[in-house]
């Protein structure tokens, strides 16, 4: 593994003066930042990508090294939660001493977390060193537990493999989050037994509705299950109730009685929770996203490397939030063919 640690003297690595709290014109902390490492994924899920996807040219992504300066640039300027994803993020070369140079964020107090969402299939070669940089909390993104479901979703993936990857996590002390994408007539018919197989499991599980991101083989109308009725159809098996519970992300919970474990649910079709968004997202080639749901977007690749002053930096930083919208516009109906974002979910982070 390529190690890098910023020398202390680099001009970078201190907080500079323009390094202000960020606030929207809503006047929300934004506090949480998802960072997309690759856009690449060893897996093919139906509702995220087409089979044969086009991926962006490695000469486009932003270096390890920028991408440590750029999350770096972002806890100067109060971000306390920072989780990376794609893609699958532990597909990119060398990722683990990106993560093992924003751990020093966690041994100032800077930075309070540092997380990551995967689809486990690399698990088993990288928990341990995930845990050893700092790391506690996975979101591993599980649809099936039908191994030919699981399949079919994926396109490319294997249970058994991810299966692997959870346990290894688990032993060696990192928690688990299982998210869900609810699917109509795909995996409908197994919540139940999954919230039985996670709390079992010692797992929190969340389930997350389907949203309008990129062109995918398929009408997502068929696709789409509205959270609010899987909620009522559970109550006829489980006992809910709300807890407040929060990881920092826009999921609400409830505790299973009869489980005892923590069920979520991520609902940006039913019931948006845009009116709390700490949240931010910039994708491998230092495109920030103010929202998930909208197209508006700021570059930061060109300020990044006009300079080793972070200046400039904090300059776009500053004018992007300040467009930081409302809410997003998300649309899913049988007279609007074309997805309400053009991107795929890969390109922004899940």
């Amino acid at each position: 593994m390529n190690d890098f640690l910023p020398p202390d003297d680099m001009k970078f690595s201190g907080i500079a003066a323009s390094a202000s709290n960020m606030i929207d014109p809503f006047d929300r902390a934004v506090t949480y930042l998802r960072v997309s490492v690759t856009d690449r994924c060893d897996f093919r899920c139906v509702y995220c990508m087409s089979e044969n996807m086009t991926f962006l040219p490695k000469r486009d992504l932003l270096t390890l090294e920028e991408l440590d300066r750029l999350c770096s640039a972002f806890v100067d300027k109060g971000i306390k939660k920072i989780r990376l994803t794609g893609g699958e993020p532990l597909v990119r070369k060398n990722l683990m001493s990106l993560i093992k140079s924003l751990s020093r964020h966690l041994g100032t107090g800077a930075l309070e977390e540092l997380t990551m969402t995967t689809n486990g299939s690399q698990l088993t070669r990288f928990a341990h060193e995930l845990y050893d940089c700092g790391i506690r909390r996975l979101n591993v993104s599980l649809d099936t537990i039908d191994a030919d479901k699981f399949r079919a979703i994926t396109r490319w993936g294997e249970l058994e493999k991810v299966y692997a990857g959870i346990e290894a996590a688990q032993n060696v002390g990192l928690r688990i989050k299982i998210n869900a994408v609810a699917l109509k007539g795909v995996n409908d018919d197994e919540i139940d037994e999954m919230i039985r197989w996670a709390h079992g499991g010692g797992m929190d599980f969340t389930l997350i509705e389907t949203m309008p991101l990129g062109d995918i083989e398929g009408d997502r109308t068929d696709q789409y299950l509205p959270l609010s009725v899987v909620r009522a159809n559970l109550m006829d098996n489980w006992t809910l109730v709300d807890i407040p519970y929060k990881t920092g992300g826009p999921a609400r919970y409830v505790e299973v009685k009869e489980t005892g474990g923590r069920l979520g649910f991520i609902t940006p079709m039913t019931h948006n929770f845009c009116e709390s968004c700490n949240r931010v997202r910039i994708t491998c080639t230092g495109t920030l996203y103010m929202c998930l749901g909208q197209e508006d977007a700021a570059d930061l690749r060109a300020p990044l490397r006009s300079s080793t002053s972070n200046d400039p930096l904090y300059a776009a930083i500053d004018e992007a939030i300040l467009r930081k919208p409302k809410g997003h516009d998300f649309i899913i109906d049988r007279d609007r063919k074309a997805p309400s974002v053009s991107r795929h979910m890969s390109v922004t982070g899940g």
